[in-house]
């Protein structure tokens, strides 16, 4: 299954994957897992608000077990992040199917629009606005880098936007959720496990700075009659490599956009976004302050916030002691914290029962082309929620 995913939304001269949200890769993918759902007889459903679910049984008669992931990426990332989650869960339903072992209650399979919000620059849109963390309206108006809106695209791709919004009735078929994903971290290569479990997700969050100047010639503007918002952007994220380091957390300006753009003039905007997160709550927003206070004059904006995840504890240990036992070695596996957040900590959130199971990545690699998990541990993983999924199903 992963075989025929590899082409879809690849960029040849990177090898790494342009996945956006709803874009004509991401509408492919979509169309996969349809045929996948079909394949298998499953009743497939799309919600509200784009997210699509496979079902095997009636969710309707009782709240069901589901798993899966996202399809959709960073720009220029790898295979494995979303797509693994997906192909697993199809993966692991095939194995119950040929040992025989109907399940006693609903199994489903879920693929969650907009995971990574590369496109419209909040994270796990499709979760969020399921379970009413996003308002609907804010998310309608939320702008990729062509100027589209989501509403604008949705209508484009023959959705309604006026859909979108909480949606009680699915968040009912939902008993709970476990998310299997490549770790993205070398956590489990470090105690030589293939296969792990989350404990809990770091609090983390997006934020935009907009440092305002004025457009100038480079070349007949004096230097000091320059109002250059180049220098406290730069004075900004060498401030907050030194704040992370110091506060034991981690920043990253990972994008950002200059206007107007052009090499030969002093530009009169810079906007960029910083990713902050970390073990403790206040050391991540006591950063974002100590940032904001030092970009005296910048606009800052929070994008999204998520606080601290813990999963739940009895179905985390559950899922310790399943695997565990039915490991080669049949000892226990590692149960570890995660930096990344996932659809799995926003339903958490919401109060729905959810785990995550990790497979190891031998590299740490992840959100680029060189991100990689062996073929035996993607295996191992999909033997490790398919013994899961039978319990929970009981």
């Amino acid at each position: 299954m992963l075989d025929e995913l590899a082409h879809i939304g690849r960029d040849p001269s990177t090898n790494g994957y342009v996945r956006d949200a709803w874009s004509a890769a991401d509408l492919e993918l979509r169309e996969w897992f349809r045929g996948e759902a079909a394949k298998r007889g499953l009743d497939l459903r799309e919600d509200r608000n784009g997210n699509l679910w496979a079902w095997w049984g009636d969710p309707s008669r009782e709240p069901g077990v589901v798993t899966g992931s996202h399809l959709d990426s960073v720009r220029q990332g790898g295979a494995f992040d979303g797509p693994l989650g997906v192909v697993s869960a199809f993966a692991a339903l095939d194995l119950l199917w040929e040992r025989g072992v109907p399940p006693g209650r609903p199994l489903g399979v879920a693929c969650f629009t907009d995971e990574e919000g590369a496109r419209f620059g909040v994270p796990c849109v499709g979760s969020r606005l399921l379970t009413g963390v996003l308002d609907p309206g804010r998310a309608l108006g939320l702008t990729d880098d062509e100027g589209d809106t989501l509403a604008d695209v949705l209508i484009r791709t023959g959705r309604d936007p006026r859909a979108l919004g909480r949606d009680d009735e699915t968040l009912a078929t939902v008993g709970a959720f476990v998310e299997l994903h490549v770790e993205q971290g070398r956590g489990l290569d470090a105690q030589g496990s293939p296969v792990g479990v989350a404990a809990a997700i770091w609090p983390h969050g997006r934020w935009r700075f907009d440092f305002r100047g004025r457009a100038d010639h480079a070349g007949t503007t004096r230097l000091e009659d320059r109002d250059d918002p180049m220098l406290p952007f730069a004075r900004m994220v060498l401030a907050a490599r030194e704040a992370a380091a110091r506060r034991g957390v981690v920043a990253t300006v990972g994008k950002v956009r200059v206007s107007p753009g052009n090499a030969n003039a002093v530009p009169g905007l810079v906007s960029a976004w910083l990713d902050a997160r970390g073990a403790a709550e206040r050391d991540v927003l006591d950063l974002v302050t100590e940032l904001a206070e030092l970009a005296e004059g910048a606009q800052v904006s929070e994008e999204s916030w998520t606080p601290v995840v813990d999963f739940d504890e009895p179905l985390r240990d559950r899922l310790a002691d399943l695997i565990g036992s039915t490991s080669e070695g049949g000892g226990p596996v590692p149960i570890l914290p995660t930096g990344a957040g996932h659809d799995a900590g926003i339903l958490a959130s919401a109060g729905v029962p959810s785990a995550m199971v990790f497979v190891r990545n031998p590299t740490g690699v992840s959100h680029s082309p060189h991100e990689h998990a062996e073929r035996a541990d993607c295996e191992a993983g999909v033997a490790a929620l398919a013994t899961v999924l039978e319990d929970l199903c009981r």
